[in-house]
Formats: structure tokens, C-alpha cells, sequence
């Protein structure tokens, strides 16, 4: 199913044994537009300490009663390696992470593995070319360079082919793969009332310097495609008018 990121915002966190927190934030790779971490504020159980949980330890989403349910034990979790989220994350720190849960080595093998009810959904589509990422390798004193905060992107410009479009209002992320489907972008500085969404397929290029999203299309024609409603689920009625809207290849086909 296909919701807005934003709802994930503030939904329990549940433990094998116990509750262990909320949700905070959320990371993305932005060479695969997948969700890679959900950042769990721990509250008092850890003294404020803030954690990072793979979807692959997601068993299940529970989005009525607004709570996650995890493959891990509150002891796994507490004494899971330290990140400073105050601080890029550094790729050598997630490695630690992985092997801790001994889970495959997510950077650079040929996708993601594990134990919990989404790994072979997440295997799917986030699975990538190792040559590829190796283009731009991190550097460890930067942290990741592919790693991104959703609320940090949530608010860049979006430019069209042609000119200004609007602003990232929000993400719709498939629940069962992670993968983020579309942006949403709110035109209000261009025209009022309306919200469109576009694939990160159709996206040129990100400037993180400029805080800035280029998209290669025209606005006459994002202008008319379909309206997004953040009232109602998406389903693939919706998708296909999108898609045939744009002329682009469907990821479900792929």
C-alpha cells in the first residue's frame, strides 16, 4: 500500500518484549529512493537516546493503531552500535550496524537480505549494482553521501524543464518494499490549491547545495495531469491515469 512518509511520524515502536519508543525521522538512499532507517526516538527507556531500525526488522505495520512491530528484543536494540545522528553517518558505522544484526552487508553486495516479513519485498526493489554505487564512493569523514533525511528534503524547490514548479510537500513510500514511489509537490508558488505527484524515476538530478529538485518536464504538462488528493489512498486506478498521463514506462511492469 502507498502512504505519505509523514504519516510514520510519531507511530509506536514495539520490540518482541516491549515498547521501545517512536518514530522520528526517516533516512533515505537517494541513489535508490528507498527507505534504508527508521530514526526511533527511545524517550526514557535509553535516556533520550535515538536509534536506527532497518525496515528489514519490520514485521509488520500496523497504520490504524499508528505502531510498528519488529523482529528484534529491547536487548538487541540497546545494544545495538551507537550513531551520532547529530553527525553524517559514517559508512563504516552502518557496516558495524549490519553485522551486529547479522544482516548481509547492505553498501555494496547485490541487495538486502533478512529475516523480517518485508526482506524479500525490500530485496526487490532495492536491490543495485555494486559498480554503481562505486562511482561515487563515501567517504567515511563526510558520512554517506547517498544516506538523506526525508524532513531535509521535505521543502526543496522543485524545478520543472522549463521553469519554477513548487516545493517537496512530502514522500509516498510502498509499505511493503520501501521504495518511494512518488514526491509529492505542493504548486502553491506557481498555482494555488493544487498538489501533483512525480516519480523519482523522472527526476534529472538533486541539488543538495541549492536545496533543489530538477525534474525533466515541462509544467504545462505537470500542470494537467492528474490532482494528488492527500485525503484518499492511492490505488492503481490513480497510478495508471498518472502514467498514462506522462507517457512514462509503470514500475509495477518492470
Amino acid at each position: 500500500m502507498l502512504r505519505p512518509i509523514k504519516e510514520l511520524d510519531g507511530f509506536s515502536i514495539h520490540a518482541t518484549d516491549g515498547l521501545i519508543g517512536s518514530v522520528d525521522k526517516s533516512y533515505f538512499d537517494d541513489a535508490r529512493w528507498t527507505i534504508r532507517y527508521i530514526v526511533v526516538d527511545t524517550g526514557n527507556w535509553l535516556s533520550g537516546r535515538k536509534v536506527l531500525i532497518s525496515p528489514l526488522a519490520v514485521i509488520e505495520v500496523g497504520w490504524a493503531a499508528r505502531e510498528f512491530d519488529l523482529t528484534l528484543t529491547k536487548s538487541q536494540i540497546e545494544n545495538s552500535p551507537d550513531i551520532d545522528l547529530d553527525r553524517p553517518v559514517e559508512r563504516q558505522r552502518e557496516i558495524d550496524y549490519f553485522n551486529y544484526f547479522g544482516w548481509p552487508n547492505y553498501g555494496y553486495g547485490d541487495g538486502l537480505g533478512g529475516t523480517g516479513a518485508y526482506a524479500t519485498a525490500l530485496t526487490d526493489a532495492a536491490s543495485f549494482s555494486a559498480e554503481k554505487v562505486m562511482e561515487t564512493p563515501p567517504q567515511k569523514s563526510y558520512g554517506d553521501p547517498h544516506l538523506r533525511s526525508t524532513g531535509e528534503v521535505i521543502g526543496y524547490n522543485i524545478e520543472a524543464a522549463d521553469g519554477e514548479l513548487g516545493h517537496v510537500d512530502n514522500f509516498i513510500v510502498d509499505d511493503e518494499s520501501w521504495a518511494i514511489r512518488y514526491i509529492v509537490v505542493d504548486t502553491v508558488n506557481w498555482w494555488p490549491g493544487k498538489k501533483v505527484l512525480v516519480s523519482p524515476q523522472w527526476i534529472e538530478r538533486v541539488s543538495w547545495a541549492e536545496s533543489k529538485v530538477f525534474v525533466n518536464l515541462p509544467r504545462a504538462t505537470i500542470k494537467s495531469g492528474p490532482e494528488y488528493n492527500s485525503t484518499a489512498l492511492l490505488d492503481r486506478e490513480y497510478e495508471e491515469s498518472l502514467y498514462q498521463h506522462y507517457g512514462r514506462p509503470r514500475y509495477w511492469e518492470k
